[in-house]
């Protein structure tokens, strides 16, 4: 099946006190480009991934990002027993101070004392951070599946646009089959013309060199081995597309030699017909070599 190079992909999951946040995106690039933004402190994650993209990837500018939080309800609870202190200390001296000065003081409450700054403190434990790479990996391939899943959609929809290119540029080929038998008889006519004006205006010159030079001119101005190489390449296309995805490249190269077959289709054309069918030949090409950059 063909893929297309653009997808999109998001998934969370969570693990050992831990959360995360997957997004995977990807547009179309010569060859497979992958960045990472990734957690530094999981100890081996980065490689992991890179290595599974690379193994299920095949060309695109992939982008891969990746968010690890800890779960805010984890950790215990504990009192600073040296900051209590301070505090208590502290309320002693001014429950003092009132009672010199006659200054009535209402009594504290624990929650009070708790409720300042550095008195309860939330202690976690350190995370295995191997359990987590190994929880956090194992997600990958359903992540892959989804990303992969639309740059098959996606590469459905390119497939029938290109199928439907080479359609056109099938059907135009056969009408500059058309044009240039046409033309034929036309041109022999033309080069019998200007043989015999040339043998009546060239004192002494050899008949059978002129004749091979203009039978030269006419084998230069034959287009049909271009049109039979159009059709190879239409056939050879559709059965790239036929075989799947990663097949880019190939198509790649064919546009330039299609490309190569419609420049010199207009060069030779000598007629306004064939002339014609030959830009409107570009025309597609060009529109089906953008298609073909998307193509995995």
């Amino acid at each position: 099946m063909l893929e297309s190079m653009t997808g999109y992909a998001a998934l969370k999951g969570d693990a050992f006190g831990h959360n995360w946040t997957w997004d995977l995106r990807s547009v179309n690039a010569k060859g497979l480009d992958l960045r990472l933004r990734v957690p530094d402190w999981i100890e081996g994650l980065e490689p992991a991934l890179r290595s599974g993209l690379s193994k299920s990837l095949a060309r695109g500018s992939v982008n891969l990002s990746l968010r690890v939080q800890r779960d805010e309800e984890q950790g215990t609870l504990t009192v600073n027993q040296v900051q209590l202190s301070a505090v208590l200390d502290a309320l002693a001296d001014a429950e003092t101070l009132a009672i010199d000065k006659g200054v009535g003081l209402a009594p504290s409450k624990a929650s009070d004392l708790l409720n300042l700054r550095g008195v309860l403190e939330t202690s976690v434990e350190d995370t295995d951070t191997k359990a987590l790479l190994a929880a956090i990996t194992a997600q990958l391939p359903v992540l892959l599946e989804s990303f992969k899943d639309m740059r098959r959609k996606e590469g459905v929809a390119l497939e029938a646009v290109l199928l439907d290119q080479l359609e056109q540029i099938e059907e135009l080929t056969a009408q500059a089959a058309e044009a240039a038998r046409a033309r034929r008889a036309e041109s022999a006519t033309i080069l019998r013309t200007n043989l015999a004006r040339v043998l009546d205006n060239s004192d002494g010159a050899d008949e059978t060199r002129v004749a091979q030079e203009l039978a030269m001119l006419a084998v230069k101005a034959d287009v049909m081995e271009e049109l039979d190489r159009l059709r190879a390449h239409v056939a050879a296309a559709r059965d790239l597309l036929a075989q799947g995805s990663p097949v880019g490249r190939k198509l790649d190269f064919l546009m330039q030699e299609f490309n190569r077959e419609a420049n010199t289709l207009c060069s030779k054309a000598q007629s306004v017909d064939l002339t014609r069918i030959g830009l409107d030949l570009k025309a597609v090409i060009d529109q089906m070599r953008e298609q073909v950059q998307n193509v995995e």
